[in-house]
C-alpha cells in the first residue's frame, strides 16, 4: 500500500496530525513495566495524542509523570468483563483517585447474551457515577456479538450517561470493523465513537474517522505517523 501522497498532503481529508490528536496512545500488555509507560508517556505527549491508555496500576505513576500535559486513560473490567459490578465500581473509583482522566469499561458479554440489558444498563450507570466528570468508554466487544446485539447496546450506552461506545478490547480475537463504526454512527445517538483494534495505518483510520470515529485505540500507529512513514507494526 502506498502512502507517498498521504505523508505529502491528505488522506480522506485528514493529516498526520488530525489522525494523532485522535489517539489513545496504548500500552496494555500483561508484561508492561514502568520504563515502558515512561516511554509510552513521552511518545503521547511529544505526538499530541488524546490520552495515553494504560493499565490501572500504573495509573498513579503515569499521571505524576505527565501532569495533565495529556489525559491519563484506564481499563477497568478488562479484558473479559466478568467482574462484579461492585469489583468494577471500585475499579473506577480507585482509577479516577489514582488520577485518571478518562475510563474505558468493558460490559458484561454473557449478560447480553443472555438479553440482560436492563443489568447492563445498570452496571454502567453505576461505572458512570463513579467516574463523576471523568470521560467513560464503554467497549462491547463487537467480534462477539451479533449486529441485534451491538444495535441494543448503542441504545444501553445512550442511556446510561457514558460519553463513547468503543469496539474492542482488541483480546478477544477481533477489532474494529468499517461495518461496526457505520452501525454505531447510525444507532448510537448522541455518542462519541473509539475504533480500537486493528487500527494499524494511516488509511484505515482516517477510513474510520471520516465514518463517525472519534477516537482510536491502537499501540503503535502514533509512533508509526511520527516516525515510521504511517505504517505501524504492533498487535492492536
Amino acid at each position: 500500500m502506498e502512502y507517498g501522497f498521504f505523508m505529502k498532503e491528505q488522506l480522506l481529508g485528514y493529516s498526520n496530525s488530525d489522525i494523532c490528536s485522535r489517539i489513545d496512545h496504548t500500552l496494555l500488555r500483561q508484561d508492561a513495566t514502568a520504563p515502558e509507560i515512561e516511554t509510552l508517556c513521552r511518545e503521547g505527549i511529544a505526538g499530541k495524542a488524546a490520552s495515553v491508555c494504560l493499565p490501572a496500576s500504573f495509573v498513579s505513576f503515569a499521571a505524576d509523570f505527565v501532569r495533565k500535559e495529556i489525559a491519563v486513560c484506564t481499563v477497568i473490567g478488562f479484558p473479559n468483563g466478568y467482574s462484579t459490578t461492585a469489583a468494577k465500581v471500585f475499579e473506577a473509583h480507585d482509577a479516577v483517585n489514582n488520577g485518571a482522566d478518562e475510563i474505558d469499561m468493558v460490559i458484561n458479554i454473557g449478560w447480553v447474551k443472555e438479553k440482560k440489558y436492563k443489568e447492563v444498563l445498570e452496571e454502567i450507570v453505576a461505572v458512570k457515577q463513579a467516574c463523576g466528570r471523568n470521560i467513560l468508554k464503554v467497549i462491547i466487544e463487537t467480534c462477539l456479538l451479533t449486529d441485534e446485539e451491538k444495535i441494543e447496546m448503542c441504545k444501553v450506552v445512550a442511556q446510561s450517561g457514558a460519553e463513547f461506545i468503543k469496539t474492542s478490547t482488541g483480546f478477544a480475537g477481533g477489532g474494529a470493523t468499517e461495518h461496526d463504526i457505520r452501525l454505531f454512527r447510525q444507532h448510537g445517538e448522541g455518542l462519541s465513537i473509539k475504533a480500537a483494534g486493528g487500527v494499524r495505518d494511516a488509511e484505515t483510520a482516517a477510513l474510520f474517522l471520516s465514518l463517525g470515529a472519534d477516537r482510536l485505540g491502537t499501540s503503535s500507529l502514533l509512533n508509526a505517523l511520527t516516525q515510521n512513514g504511517g505504517m505501524a507494526t504492533g498487535s492492536y
